[in-house]
């Protein structure tokens, strides 16, 4: 085993070792299912703290060679299916953390090349009486491995979109990076199945897209993949009972991320966290501040900031999702930013009204910070000088909300 080709089983075993481990493993029975098929490149995207890492952790022991990973999945939901004997630990698995490559190198081309150095590497010493045609060449070496064992290779790419985010600016790297994931993964007949997560979906140039194979399962539409978004209400109702914690109060803090054909999903990172300090508090700002929320509700696009102050009121509103970009610079409406919002946790959307909304008390009171710290004087005063009004904001009274608000628009312009 190395550290990028087939790295082992003893970070999801991690996972499993853990005070609260919510059994995930099913979304193996959808990966076995597209394997070798031309639905073998698969992205999913979902914020901060909703398990991505853990969820490509768990692929990567079932999947990689070298090591006997039953021990860890015979208890879990995944071994009563069908194709769990089948797939289990027979591919060369080739894990990437785009994240901690881009750190050690900050430049995109200097990180293509460190990628490309140690997996050849990692090759040669697994395989050392395959000879390669043209060792610098890690397509080429792929290929010569594929064809002398017929064992194909199962890439999970977890923060496969730090470089739009770290270097939202750099439009050639960004194109340098997509080619150079394109041309390793696209058409290859070595990839048996292609897993790549991170928040963004996948990044669109004009009206095509440089890794155009994939099918995305995102925040806006995860389809069949949604009941792995986060923890389900029954995950959390066990929760509950086992910490002997408020399911009402949990459900108002965590909940309210819907997807159609799924019951409503928490924020796995804050469930667990109340859980274990046994607290109902604000977890989403231990690892997220409000001024990224501000910058973006900031932007100066047509009803941006009527949409936000109606959002605070309870109320839902419908937007165009398909218009974004899949980035975090490239606006064209106040639809964009809400979308992008979404894919960032801070919004709820409903497939199937097309409608965003606040998702729950936690993120709330983000908003509330954020829209004080934007400097939205009306809005933030309303809030902050009634102790009614910010209540009713935490605990989503819509009614109560609407009516403090529209008071306040009147006393400004009564003031005028």
């Amino acid at each position: 085993m190395g550290s990028y080709l087939n790295p082992g089983n003893r970070s999801f075993q991690m996972s499993l070792n853990s005070k609260i481990y919510i059994d995930k493993s099913e979304l193996i029975s959808y990966t076995n299912s597209v394997i070798n098929t031309a639905q073998r490149f698969v992205c999913v995207s979902r914020p901060r703290r909703f398990g991505k890492s853990m969820a490509a952790e768990m692929l990567a022991a079932y999947y990689g060679r070298g090591m006997d990973s039953n021990g860890q999945f015979e208890h879990l939901a995944i071994a009563g299916d069908t194709t769990y004997r089948e797939h289990l630990n027979q591919y060369n698995v080739i894990f990437l953390n785009i994240q901690q490559f881009l750190s050690r190198t900050h430049n995109i081309t200097k990180m293509k090349s460190l990628i490309e150095h140690y997996l050849v590497k990692e090759l040669s010493l697994a395989y050392p009486d395959i000879h390669f045609f043209d060792a610098s060449d890690l397509i080429g070496c792929l290929m010569d491995v594929f064809d002398a064992t017929n064992v194909a290779f199962i890439f999970i790419i977890d923060e496969w979109d730090c470089i739009f985010r770290e270097y939202k600016y750099d439009i050639d790297s960004q194109r340098l990076y997509l080619d150079f994931l394109r041309n390793l993964l696209k058409d290859q007949s070595y990839v048996a199945l292609a897993y790549m997560t991170g928040i963004l979906p996948i990044k669109k140039y004009g009206t095509h897209s440089a890794l155009n194979m994939f099918d995305e399962f995102s925040m806006t539409n995860p389809g069949p993949l949604a009941s792995f978004v986060g923890f389900t209400d029954s995950e959390v109702r066990e929760l509950c009972t086992i910490y002997q914690m408020d399911y009402e109060e949990v459900k108002r803090l965590y909940d309210g991320y819907c997807f159609e054909g799924t019951t409503h999903i928490y924020s796995p990172r804050s469930v667990v966290s109340a859980m274990l300090t046994r607290s109902y508090d604000n977890f989403w700002n231990k690892t997220e501040t409000f001024e990224a929320l501000r910058d973006y509700i900031m932007l100066n696009f047509k009803g941006l900031k009527d949409i936000v102050t109606q959002l605070l009121a309870g109320v839902r509103k419908k937007i165009n999702t398909t218009t974004f970009s899949n980035d975090m610079t490239t606006f064209s409406s106040a639809d964009d930013v809400l979308t992008l919002l979404i894919h960032l946790g801070y919004l709820g959307y409903d497939f199937k009204t097309k409608e965003v909304f606040i998702p729950n008390s936690e993120i709330a009171s983000e908003f509330c910070n954020a829209v004080e710290s934007a400097g939205w004087d009306t809005v933030a005063d309303a809030i902050k000088s009634s102790e009614a009004l910010l209540e009713a904001t935490i605990h989503k009274d819509s009614v109560a909300v609407a009516a403090g608000l529209e008071k306040a628009f009147e006393n400004k312009k009564t003031s005028l």
